[in-house]
């Protein structure tokens, strides 16, 4: 039911209303404060109606704001009584409301309301920072002669458009995230906040979060969501440009805790749980990683053993090695978790499954037989309450299996429609690769914020400079171009790498095969993109010396809290590992399923490859030209990846066929399955960068990323030099030349660097760093 049945309302309380709720819902999202601030000052008013206050509550309602017909029908009520009130009515939304409000109440020729409610009104206009003329300018469709503009700094492209191209279809919920975020409830806290406070404070922050139905976003609509699940991955990755605290705590609520719900539960646990971990009503945990295994997870310890008689399972941590490590909301604020843990049923073990376990009481004690402790203060993310959990005999009802790959029957009859022991497994953890995707995000829009900070300042530090000349900008210094520069180029890569990777996923998440290449695809974009956050962020501080040396200016907290994100959903080598894995399965399964001419003609179009990578022309061409295109590029990322796999499988084909364990050949080879796992991801990233610039619509915008794409391909050839040496796909004088032409961009590049950052759009608020403002 619509919360504005009357949108033209008649009570002269309510009319007074209207300019102040049309100036909150412009943005189509009132902010805690807003909400605040209008109910606080508005109910307080001695001619404000008992039904007039509860019309106030129902349309302050974040979760259910109006639609844009009953918007506009506001905008009419108040554009046709503007025009018929005087002048001055047209100074402030405070007049404008009194003068409403006495129209429609002074039917006896006496005003409604006087100067005293005038004085509240514009209390309030002060409050929210309204200023009137511009509400009017926009509310009346007028428009004052504008003065020239004053020239600004040429730029090759419109910073709107690309905000625009990089929002994509989510621009809507990117915006509102922002808008949200700007509010000063969500304002950062000092670096020397304790832990308790900031803990408490990131709670606060995630339960507005869900206030504004940003919990929910992918569960079923029958349970308070959206069933969205790319908007939950845009709203995940939006969020990081705040405090990372946050964003972790969101993604461990919404997304482990009620997304284990709702991907490995069945209809019976969504309904039950679902709503009230969307709105944080049910705080939760995701308890996985034990010590001892830490992301083994096939190996875990705790058992959860099932009695027939009673019709529990039994959750039991055997050994101080099984307990539950670093647990996402276990410190303080879980009231259940969902436990992995080996199941045995009538003496046969059956994998490892998922359990909602209850952890504490309503007055926050431990449940009986649950141990918690606190993992205390870390080297970031303090606003989480990580902790350790144990289970000593904790019986739990059998309904508590989380059940949509294999059940219990009351009487102990074990069933699931994946026979495979390993197949179930892997079944089951394949619905959580949307937190790798996540964690990748998040690590971009953390790298973006230390980009921005680092290229602003360095835009504007002047230091040093010719002999009597002034003193030169730091980012026209060759060095820090080449410091900062091929950063931003990995940024955008990494945009459109991840945006793929989503709608990917989102799209082929029910088919094996096609979840099988986005699970390791997100294996390997979780790997590069957290690892080059680190990266990034030091380089960025180290750019900004001393500045950047100074907690105001958020490197200290960006460096701190994203570190983890290397080794957490994921140790970053052995994800790496997992891609080369699956690059080796693919090619040994194109060999598997080929007759002997499909086999030829595979062997035949490598071949042709690689005589277009080591042609001799090809190998000395230093054009310019040559270099920068995608088509070189990309046959030198394709060269690269396909000869180390096939260098690769020959060496473990030579060791295995030597009589060694295939385990003990891995081993042997993970420096060189590293080397396929980084070339593999690398050339994803460069085919979907290229793939995102055709597709662009905006043609003065291609330019801008083709010089970005050059950069972003050079560079890692560059990097890598050593590899593309040695197998002949350069030269000496090409190598010399790609160096060069590095160089080259980063000059071109540079006159683009504010601009490029600008069009993230993060806003200052988040920013917060002075020098990045």
């Amino acid at each position: 039911m619509s919360a504005f049945p009357d949108a033209a309302p008649q009570d002269p309380a309510l009319v007074a209303t209207l300019p102040f709720l049309y100036i909150a819902w412009a943005d189509g999202l009132l902010t805690p404060t807003e909400i605040a601030t209008i109910r606080t000052r508005l109910e307080a008013q001695p001619w404000m109606t008992d039904a007039a206050r509860t019309h106030l509550t129902r349309w302050l309602n974040p979760a259910q704001p109006p639609t844009p017909a009953e918007y506009k029908a506001w905008i009419r009520t108040i554009r046709s009584a503007a025009n018929d009130l005087p002048d001055e009515a047209h100074s402030s939304l405070a007049r404008l409301g009194v003068e409403m409000a006495n129209r429609v109440g002074g039917g006896d020729g006496a005003p409604y309301m006087g100067e005293e409610a005038l004085t509240a009104l514009a209390d309030l206009e002060d409050a929210l920072g309204v200023l009137g003329e511009e509400a009017f300018t926009d509310l009346l469709e007028t428009r004052p002669a504008e003065p020239e503009p004053a020239p600004a700094p040429e730029t090759t492209f419109d910073v709107g458009a690309m905000t625009a191209l990089l929002d994509g279809d989510y621009a809507a919920l990117r915006q509102k995230i922002r808008t949200l975020l700007r509010d000063p409830v969500f304002r950062y806290l000092p670096p020397d906040t304790p832990t308790d406070e900031r803990r408490e404070q990131t709670l606060d922050w995630c339960r507005r979060l869900a206030r504004q139905g940003l919990g929910a976003l992918s569960y079923p609509k029958e349970h308070g969501g959206q069933d969205d699940l790319a908007r939950f991955l845009v709203a995940f990755e939006s969020i990081a440009y705040h405090d990372l605290s946050l964003v972790i705590k969101y993604g461990v609520q919404f997304g482990l805790w009620g997304g284990s719900v709702h991907q490995l539960g069945t209809e019976k646990h969504h309904a039950q749980y679902l709503r009230d971990i969307g709105t944080l009503d049910l705080p939760g945990c995701f308890a996985m990683t034990e010590l001892g295994h830490g992301s083994n997870v096939r190996e875990l310890l705790t058992t959860a053993t099932y009695d027939p008689d009673r019709e529990v399972f039994i959750l039991h941590t055997p050994e101080e090695a099984a307990r539950k490590e670093y647990i996402g909301n276990a410190a303080r604020h879980g009231q259940m978790a969902t436990v992995f843990a080996q199941l045995h049923v009538g003496g046969e073990h059956h994998g490892v499954h998922a359990f909602v376990v209850p952890i504490r009481d309503e007055s926050g004690e431990p449940m009986p037989g649950v141990r918690i402790g606190d993992n205390g203060v870390k080297l970031g993310l303090n606003g989480v309450d990580n902790g350790r959990l144990w289970f000593d005999q904790v019986a739990i009802p059998r309904e508590n299996l989380l059940d949509r790959f294999a059940t219990v029957s009351p009487d102990g009859t074990y069933s699931s429609p994946i026979p495979s022991l390993s197949k179930r497994f892997f079944t089951m953890l394949s619905t959580l690769v949307g937190g790798r995707i996540s964690v990748a995000s998040a690590a971009l829009s953390a790298a973006k914020s230390g980009l921005t900070i680092a290229i602003r300042y360095n835009d504007r530090r002047r230091q040093f400079g010719p002999k009597d000349g002034p003193e030169v900008s730091i980012l026209d210094y060759r060095t820090q171009q080449r410091r900062l520069l091929p950063l931003l180029a990995n940024a955008y890569a990494l945009h459109f790498a991840l945006g793929y990777l989503r709608d990917t996923f989102v799209a082929r998440r029910e088919h094996e095969d096609d979840l099988r290449a986005a699970e390791a695809l997100a294996s390997g974009l979780k790997a590069w993109s957290t690892w080059n956050t680190t990266h990034t962020l030091q380089t960025g501080r180290e750019c900004c010396g001393g500045q950047g040396y100074m907690a105001e200016n958020r490197f200290a907290a960006l460096k701190a809290d994203s570190d983890i994100f290397t080794t957490f959903e994921g140790d970053n080598t052995v994800l790496m590992l997992q891609v080369a894995k699956a690059r080796l399965s693919a090619f040994k399964q194109q060999f598997h399923d080929m007759n002997f001419f499909g086999m030829v003609r595979h062997l035949t179009v490598q071949a042709a490859g690689s005589f277009l990578a080591m042609n001799p022309l090809v190998i000395r061409n230093t054009d310019p030209a040559h270099l920068r295109s995608a088509e070189f590029q990309l046959d030198a990322f394709r060269f690269r990846e396909q000869s180390l796999q096939q260098s690769v499988a020959r060496r473990l084909k030579r060791r295995i066929d030597r009589g060694m364990d295939s385990y003990d050949a891995f081993i042997e080879c993970q420096d060189h399955l590293l080397q396929l796992a980084f070339a593999s991801v690398e050339r994803k990233l460069l085919e979907v960068f290229v793939e995102s610039i055709d597709a662009c619509q905006d043609a003065t915008l291609r330019p801008v990323l083709d010089l970005l794409r050059s950069l972003f391909a050079l560079h890692r050839i560059e990097q890598d030099k050593g590899w593309f040496l040695e197998h002949n796909v350069l030269s000496d004088g090409k190598g010399k030349a790609v160096t060069q032409q590095v160089n080259a961009l980063c000059a071109e590049v540079r006159p683009l660097a504010v601009p490029l950052v600008d069009s993230f759009a993060i806003p200052d608020e988040l920013i917060a760093a002075p020098i990045g403002l």
